[in-house]
């Protein structure tokens, strides 16, 4: 991910946008439905030997043999996206988004749901377990991704090679094990109230992994055994020092220690904590941090971190076009945040969920806004903007479409992801190795198995999305742009029309 484009907006933009806030109904959109499903596609991505209860019924066991040429089990975890390599970064990244979900906004889900959204956590903190069970150990990834890229087959049929990527120390990888950290002490809160032991587990791994991070300092893609397997693909391209906030920041909140305030109290300047980088995502981790840290600041007593709160309303000001700030997030005409580069709706998504977490915080603090230059803002208009990016992701744009496999009659039918695009083994049993798979590639027909619930990568600055399985930037779904989306529709499907 790169830093945010500046962007101005003329006044006929802004007044549009505003009334596209301010009047918007959209109580016909089915909020329950979309949350059911943003959950459910996580099983289209399972890797390993899946259970009886199996949903996603089309999908088969895979990677069973993953972690074997290193004589470890690395069995399990989530493909990121429409491959079938597993990486470490943006898996646990995937997973503190989906705990921070359930914290949040767990209490609004049905129970059956809230369930389906701890399984799926756990699905991927059984794995972060695996990779970190060695001491002074972290494997980072399993599977070759240019052998990977250059196949087309179902993760059922991977004949390529499983390379396991590991970092021993003294190597470092405060950016994978920070993330790790974070991952694992979000899920040991979300996990507090229904399972203890587990929780227990997971928090004594986070802090033994966050003493890793750091450690030894530097990120996982300066090892050069590494680099060949990371990038281009999921490099730190934006340095280390946000994740060891972003772990100790989740450490702080899971065990109320306070050495971990200390640690971001002493460090916000030193690792960047006060530089405004108005970027969230899974190799950024700046805007999410302030907005954590923010919690501790608002109606509490805790001092030394109000560099965190002004940093989290600067960031909300760059989402409001006629706020003070220099440096504005841009909008396509249709309303979407946008932002240049692949998988866009990762932007929409994870930056509506901080909007609705800020705007939660916030109203600990009575009558408390945020003023962005010439306009004052509350709670309820950062729900607004958080819905309007929701409404739009779910049909209310200007293609008419919903941008959600499967939600409302027109969604993308054509998404890059091998398992869906070929017939599954259960309708063609017979393997399909590398190279057969390329005639499903080209083909224009539609995927034969709709990975319901994805969110794919989104339209163009225009608002046009053709629907092109070859376009991966803009029909490739990831893991890393549903997480965030099922706190924020576990939100709007309690609060429809909030106010």
């Amino acid at each position: 991910m790169k830093p945010f484009a500046s962007h101005f907006f003329f006044p006929l933009l802004l007044l549009q946008f505003s009334l596209l806030i301010l009047q918007n109904d959209s109580s016909y959109l089915i909020y329950g439905e979309a949350l059911s499903k943003s959950i459910l596609f996580f099983e289209g991505q399972r890797s390993g030997f899946l259970p009886n209860d199996q949903r996603m019924n089309w999908r088969g066991n895979s990677g069973l043999g993953d972690g074997s040429s290193a004589n470890v089990d690395l069995t399990g975890g989530y493909y990121d996206a429409g491959d079938n390599v597993k990486y470490g970064f943006p898996m646990a990244f995937t997973t503190t988004m989906l705990a921070w979900s359930v914290i949040e906004f767990g209490e609004m889900m049905p129970p059956p749901e809230l369930r389906n959204a701890l399984v799926a956590i756990r699905w991927s903190t059984d794995y972060l377990l695996k990779t970190v069970s060695q001491p002074n150990r972290i494997y980072v990834q399993v599977g070759d991704p240019i052998k990977d890229h250059n196949c087309w087959e179902r993760p059922e049929d991977m004949d390529t090679d499983r390379t396991v990527y590991v970092v021993d120390a003294p190597s470092p990888a405060s950016d994978v094990a920070g993330e790790t950290a974070a991952a694992l002490a979000a899920a040991a809160i979300a996990f507090g109230p229904s399972d203890p032991g587990y929780s227990r587990t997971l928090l004594t791994t986070a802090t033994r992994v966050f003493e890793y991070a750091d450690r030894y300092r530097g990120a996982y893609s300066d090892n050069a055994d590494i680099r060949t397997g990371a990038c281009p693909f999921y490099c730190d391209f934006d340095g280390y020092q946000d994740e060891l906030l972003w772990g100790a920041a989740w450490l702080r909140r899971a065990s109320d220690n306070e050495n971990y305030l200390s640690y971001i109290q002493n460090n916000a300047k030193t690792f960047g904590a006060d530089d405004n980088i108005n970027e969230f995502g899974w190799d950024n981790k700046h805007a999410g941090l302030n907005v954590l840290v923010s919690k501790e600041v608002l109606g509490g007593n805790v001092y030394g971190l109000e560099s965190y709160r002004a940093s989290a309303e600067s960031f909300m000001c760059t989402l409001i076009p006629d706020g003070s700030s220099s440096s504005h997030i841009a909008y396509s005409p249709g309303g979407l945040i946008f932002r240049p580069g692949g998988s866009n709706l990762q932007h929409s998504t994870a930056i509506s969920f901080l909007m609705l977490v800020y705007a939660k915080y916030l109203e600990r603090v009575p009558d408390s806004v945020i003023n962005c230059g010439n306009i004052s803002v509350g709670p309820a208009y950062l729900r607004g903007m958080a819905k309007r990016q929701v409404d739009y992701i779910l049909g209310e744009n200007p293609m008419g479409m919903s941008y959600m496999v499967g939600y409302s009659n027109r969604y993308p039918q054509r998404i890059h992801h091998r398992g869906s695009s070929i017939p599954s083994v259960w309708n063609h049993p017979q393997p399909v190795r590398c190279k057969e798979g390329t005639v499903y590639y080209n083909s224009s027909s539609p995927n034969p198995n709709p990975l319901i619930g994805a969110i794919v990568g989104g339209p163009e600055e225009d608002d046009e999305f053709g629907d092109d399985r070859a376009d991966s930037s803009k029909s490739e779904p990831t893991t890393y742009i549903n997480a965030p989306f099922v706190g924020v529709l576990a939100y709007f499907a309690a609060n429809p029309n909030p106010s």
